[in-house]
C-alpha cells in the first residue's frame, strides 16, 4: 500500500470533503523544501537559512495541482460532465489532467501566442479542447465566467473557492516541514493572486488551531509591466517573459491585499531582467530548475537583500520561504534562450579534447635499458 496519497489524503480534516466525495489524485504534494545556501549569503544576516519550496515537483509540474485535485473531485461529486477554465498555461495542464482522470470533458480558453510551449503540450496530450481567443488572459477568464454561468460547465479558476482549499495545503506542509515553526518571511510570484490568498488562508487556520503560534509576513511579487497591484489599477495590455504572472487584472485582488496587509507585508515589482537572473542563478548556483515566473519571488528576495532590508528586520531575519510555483519544462525556449550555445564537432578525442579546453599530454618517452 503507497503511503503518501495526496493532499486530500493528508489534509482531510482541514478541506470541504465528505465520505460522499470522489477523490480524484494525482498524488500531488508532498513537494520538497529545499535548503539555498547561496541565498542564506545574499541575505547578508548570519543564521538567514532560506529554503525553496518547489512545486514543480507536482504530477504536472506546478502548484495548481494542489487546487485542481479538489476542484476536480467536488466538480465529480457534483455530477458535472465537463469543466472550462482560462489559462495562461499552469491552470490548462493541471485541469486536463485531473479532468482525464476523472473521466470529466475539459475546455480550456487561452489568450493566442501567450502561452509557453511545455504547458500547451500538457493540455494537448491529455485531451482537452483548447480554443486561443486574439486577447489576453483577462479576456479569456471574462468568458469561461460567463459560459460556467449560464451552462452546465464547471469552471476551475482559482475564483472557485475549491481550489484555494486546495492550495492552501502548502503553507501546511511547509510548516510541517520545518518541524512545526513557521517561517519569518514567505516569498512568493503574485499573478492571478489566487496562491498567495491560499497560503495566508492555510498559515491563519494553522495558528487558529495552535499548530504555530504566530504567522509569517507574506511578500508577493509581480512583474513591472503586468503589475496591476502594485500600481493600483488594471494593465490593459500586460507584458512580461514570466508569462504564467503576466495577468493585469487578478481575480484574487483584493484578497491579496488583505493578506498582504493583514501580514504586515508587502507586494513588489520586479523587471524581468531581475527575474532572469534568478531564474539563472536558481538554475547554475542551487541546481533547482524552475519556470521564469517561479523565479519572481527569488527575484524579490535578492531585491530586498540589497536593499539592506533584513538588516532592518531584528526580530526576525531567521527563516525564509520562497514559493518556486513551476517546472522549467513548462517554458523549454527560455530555457534554451536563457542557456550557452552546444558547440559541435568530429566524433574524435582530439576534437572534444579542444573544446574542452583541454591539452593532450604527449605520452612518456620509454628509458632505454
Amino acid at each position: 500500500m503507497i503511503n503518501y496519497q495526496g493532499i486530500i489524503a493528508k489534509y482531510r480534516q482541514h478541506l470541504p470533503v465528505t465520505g460522499k466525495t470522489p477523490i480524484i489524485t494525482l498524488n500531488e504534494g508532498n513537494t520538497p523544501l529545499i535548503p539555498a545556501p547561496s541565498l542564506n549569503k545574499l541575505s547578508g544576516m548570519p543564521g538567514m537559512e532560506v529554503f525553496l519550496k518547489f512545486e514543480g515537483a507536482n504530477p504536472t509540474g506546478s502548484f495548481k495541482d494542489r487546487g485542481m485535485t479538489l476542484a476536480i473531485s467536488k466538480a465529480k461529486e457534483e455530477g458535472a460532465k465537463a469543466v472550462i477554465c482560462a489559462s495562461t498555461g499552469n491552470t490548462s495542464a493541471s485541469a486536463a489532467a485531473y479532468a482525464a482522470r476523472a473521466g470529466l470533458k475539459c475546455f480550456v480558453i487561452l489568450p493566442k501566442g501567450a502561452i509557453a510551449l511545455g504547458k500547451l503540450a500538457q493540455a494537448m496530450l491529455h485531451g482537452a479542447k483548447i480554443i486561443a481567443v486574439d486577447g489576453n488572459f483577462d479576456q479569456a477568464l471574462d468568458i469561461v465566467k460567463e459560459i460556467s454561468e449560464k451552462y452546465n460547465v464547471t469552471l476551475v479558476n482559482s475564483i472557485n473557492p475549491y481550489r484555494i482549499e486546495g492550495q492552501k495545503t502548502g503553507a501546511f506542509e511547509i510548516v510541517d516541514q520545518l518541524g512545526g515553526r513557521c517561517p519569518d518571511f514567505h516569498f512568493i510570484p503574485v499573478g492571478n493572486a489566487g496562491n498567495i490568498t491560499a497560503y495566508w488562508k492555510g498559515y491563519r487556520e494553522y495558528k487558529r488551531i495552535g499548530r504555530i503560534s504566530r504567522l509569517p509576513r507574506m511578500l508577493g511579487w509581480q512583474a513591472a509591466l503586468s503589475a496591476p497591484i502594485v500600481k493600483g489599477k488594471p494593465i490593459k495590455n500586460p507584458k512580461t517573459i514570466a508569462t504564467a504572472i503576466k495577468i493585469g487584472n487578478p481575480a484574487s485582488w483584493q484578497a491579496a491585499e488583505c493578506a498582504r496587509d493583514e501580514s504586515e507585508g508587502m507586494i513588489g515589482l520586479v523587471t524581468d531582467r531581475q527575474i532572469l537572473s534568478a531564474y539563472r542563478h536558481l538554475s547554475q548556483i542551487e541546481g533547482v530548475f524552475c519556470e521564469p515566473a517561479s523565479a519572481a519571488s527569488v527575484a524579490g528576495f535578492i531585491k530586498l537583500a540589497a536593499e539592506g532590508f533584513f538588516k532592518r528586520q531584528p526580530m526576525f531575519s531567521s527563516v525564509t520561504v520562497c514559493i518556486l510555483t513551476g517546472h522549467g519544462l513548462k517554458d523549454p525556449d527560455r530555457a534554451i534562450q536563457e542557456s550557452s550555445k552546444f558547440q559541435t564537432c568530429q566524433p574524435k578525442l582530439e576534437s572534444v579534447l579542444r573544446l574542452m579546453g583541454i591539452q593532450k599530454k604527449p605520452a612518456k618517452r620509454k628509458q632505454l635499458a
